[in-house]
């Protein structure tokens, strides 16, 4: 027997570190990889006796369990097989059918042939990644934005051009010049925008659109949480806005947006179900893309969905959803007046999820993070969420997740943390 003549080990040393023999075999796209700094806290949160504002949770109380385990029952009784069965990557027909009868109430008349169901909004923004971009495009976005989205297309090797945003959304001042570096699309959350809980204002949704069009560009609109509006005037969607300034009438839309929502916040996230509206030739060219990642959607979460939502029982949900997030985020506002110091400053949404808090410039909220952690509470620091780099003095609070009670506490220490640091500051400086 030959021996070979090079020892082959399980991990060996090299100038950069412990590596193993996989690493050289990785694709080069997975060097623009990273793990999103929100779910690595998330595991650092599920000691039962830190309060967190974290996560990007939905209330565990607003579940609707028992209308599930009915939904499921008559799904298994009824429609058995076809739900246990494959189904078309396109989804579920009488969802795809609900979507659109639900859509046309919000202003914009679509068909079935403009939806694709998903596995999650997090797999749409896979998809359009996979059929949009090319490495080094640019994609014009929010600063802050959404970190999911910029997870999903920093393995394509995208590159972001950013548009600051305000207490009205993103700065359309401030939108075209920015448009003048070619951006393959612009990606926007119009309403109670993840992370900062802030509103584009309308005049901003329609000088949006019209620069938008100017330039030839399309407008990707994530929209989670539209529904759970609890405060204010309802405002129209991007997609609407689009279809109104094209004189859109038919029954097709075929705009310049392509719009995306889900049930997670609206039904349950472990569903994993959201969808997607957007010309039919762009849907068409995400159901191939989609084919080679999973085929199709749960056939059997679709169904239990649609199930569910029939007979007016979601539009129901949505109101006790809205009225516990309007009390959970009354607490925090309420306790954050009375805690924080008055150097801080924080958004005041008027639905979603989400606030944004605002710390002095020489604070740093991953150091302010490691001694909140130590009085057992936790946030996200901001800067992960700014693609081109900055906001080391912001972070975001989760109000749905935690009962008024927990909100209380969590915001009494938090703020004893950030007045602790400033106070040292100042005695040091002294």
């Amino acid at each position: 027997m030959v021996k070979p003549a090079v020892k082959v080990t399980g991990t060996f040393r090299s100038e950069r570190g412990l590596q193993t023999p996989w690493d050289y075999r990785y694709a080069h796209r997975t060097k623009r990889m990273g793990s999103s700094a929100v779910r690595e806290l998330l595991k650092l949160t599920e000691q039962p006796d830190i309060i967190s504002f974290a996560g990007g949770l939905p209330a565990p109380e607003v579940f609707p369990i028992k209308e599930f385990s009915e939904a499921c029952q008559r799904v298994l009784q009824e429609k058995g097989a076809q739900a246990l069965q494959y189904g078309t990557t396109e989804g579920y027909y009488p969802l795809r059918e609900q979507i659109s009868r639900h859509t046309a109430r919000y202003g914009i008349t679509i068909t079935p042939d403009n939806v694709l169901i998903t596995t999650g909004s997090q797999q749409a923004l896979d998809l359009i990644g996979k059929i949009f971009i090319n490495r080094g495009d640019r994609i014009l976005v929010e600063s802050p934005t959404y970190l999911g989205a910029l997870q999903a297309w920093n393995a394509y090797g995208a590159e972001y051009v950013a548009v600051p945003s305000d207490k009205n959304g993103m700065i359309t001042e401030a939108l075209e010049e920015a448009l003048r570096y070619g951006p393959k699309f612009i990606y926007v959350l119009p309403n109670f925008q993840n992370p900062t809980g802030v509103t584009l204002s309308l005049e901003r949704r329609y000088q949006l659109v019209e620069l938008a069009d100017r330039y030839g560009v399309p407008i990707i609109e994530d929209d989670p949480y539209g529904q759970l509006r609890f405060e204010g005037e309802h405002l129209p969607s991007i997609v609407v806005v689009d279809s109104q300034y094209r004189g859109n009438h038919s029954h097709c839309y075929r705009g310049n947006v392509i719009y995306l929502s889900t049930f997670s916040k609206i039904l349950a996230p472990g569903l994993r179900l959201a969808w997607v509206v957007a010309p039919p030739e762009v849907i068409h060219k995400m159901v191939e893309a989609k084919q080679g990642e999973d085929l199709h959607t749960s056939t059997f979460n679709q169904i239990v969905a649609h199930e569910i939502s029939k007979g007016g029982f979601l539009d129901e949900h949505v109101k006790l959803i809205r009225r516990v997030y309007r009390e959970r985020r009354d607490a925090m506002l309420a306790a954050m007046d009375r805690y924080f110091p008055p150097e801080v400053d924080w958004t005041q949404p008027e639905g979603g999820l989400f606030l944004w808090g605002t710390m002095p410039e020489y604070l740093n909220s991953k150091s302010v993070l490691e001694e909140a952690l130590k009085q057992k509470v936790a946030f996200v620091p901001g800067e992960p969420f700014y693609p081109g780099g900055g906001g080391h003095n912001t972070m975001r609070l989760n109000f749905s997740n935690a009962t008024p009670e927990k909100i209380e506490e969590g915001i009494n220490r938090l703020g004893s943390v950030i007045k602790l640091i400033i106070e040292k500051r100042l005695v040091k400086q002294n």
